[in-house]
């Protein structure tokens, strides 16, 4: 599975890719795709309204002039989503990139049950006692995490240069 496809799955789901792979190509409207395809409606808007949400589908209403509803005519732009996953990985770069940051800015402490990880300073106002199980609480190396996520930092960043 490619990439492309696992975040269409990751927004969607794999009922929205199915309901996609259905949609006549060009503007469509919901109601008489629901009613070609036998697929709920409100299913098809669900997958719909999240393509929007990720600028890979846009929409433009026309008010019925006798009754005055509105009808959603939609567009899928999948030609958007190389863009949309390069969004995606300058995120996760970011995220990675703090979360080392505080990695190595930082001295963590746990007990011997990992109840969880204190900083320093919490360590010490709680005299180095868990304060969830009472047990004391020792330095926690960190050096494996920092590694972990420095290969990933670099992994993604020569990826994204290519």
């Amino acid at each position: 599975m490619d990439v492309a496809h696992q975040y269409l799955v990751k927004i969607i789901g794999a009922d929205g890719i199915a309901i996609i792979e259905q949609l006549p190509p060009g503007e469509i409207v919901d109601e008489v795709v629901a009613a070609d395809t036998n697929i709920d409606i409100n299913a098809i808007r669900k997958t719909l309204f999240k393509l929007y949400e990720n600028r890979l589908a846009n929409y433009r209403r026309e008010r019925e002039p006798d009754t005055g509803w509105l009808t959603y005519h939609w567009t899928i732009h999948l030609e958007n989503i190389n863009s949309r996953l390069d969004i995606e990985v300058e995120k996760l770069l970011h995220n990675l990139r703090d979360r080392l940051d505080f990695e190595i800015n930082n001295v963590f402490y746990t007990c011997n049950n990992n109840c969880t990880r204190f900083l320093f300073e919490t360590a010490a106002e709680t005299d180095f006692i868990c304060p969830v199980c009472a047990n004391e609480l020792f330095y926690q190396d960190n050096s494996e995490m920092v590694d972990k996520l420095s290969y990933r930092v670099s992994e993604l960043e020569s990826s994204t240069q290519e």
